[in-house]
């Protein structure tokens, strides 16, 4: 799995021109399913996520997590976070995972980071046509790959 992190002062999900998802502060998550994903990976990346600590404590230092601000997540499957560019100049999506596979990898990924924050977790609509918009705050943003665990 592969995500990509902003910490966000403002985030929303449109649907159809209807906002389906909106959080203040917090964590707007993309997230990208390869068939190979596992619930081991699901585990990993929600403690990791919901663990990571880069909101700005009373020194102005990154020391806290969402957990410790009782901030709000907001996550949405991008299969685009898994193209290929190294031949020719149009993207590959061969590792992506099918829908079959990745909406009960999605879900099952939604549920463990609920688990882990103790609270409700927005979601985007997987495989509709979205528009996400944020208010980066930092601006701060975070590259975590399930496979490489850095």
């Amino acid at each position: 799995m592969k995500t990509v992190i902003q910490l966000v002062k403002k985030a929303s999900v449109k649907v159809e021109g209807e906002i389906i998802s909106e959080i203040e502060k917090g964590y707007l998550i993309l997230l990208g399913i390869e068939a190979e994903d596992t619930q081991e990976d699901i585990n990993w990346l929600a403690a990791k996520i919901s663990k990571l600590r880069i909101f700005s404590d009373q020194n102005d230092a990154m020391n806290l997590s969402l957990i410790d601000v009782n901030g709000d997540a907001i996550v949405v499957s991008q299969f685009t976070l898994h193209a290929k560019t190294k031949k020719g100049n149009r993207p590959s999506f061969i590792k992506a995972a099918r829908p079959e596979i990745a909406i009960p990898l999605y879900e099952a990924f939604v549920a463990s980071l609920e688990k882990e924050l103790g609270n409700k977790v927005q979601t985007g609509t997987f495989g509709a046509m979205m528009e996400v918009a944020l208010i980066n705050d930092g601006p701060v943003t975070i590259l975590i790959n399930s496979k490489q665990r850095e």
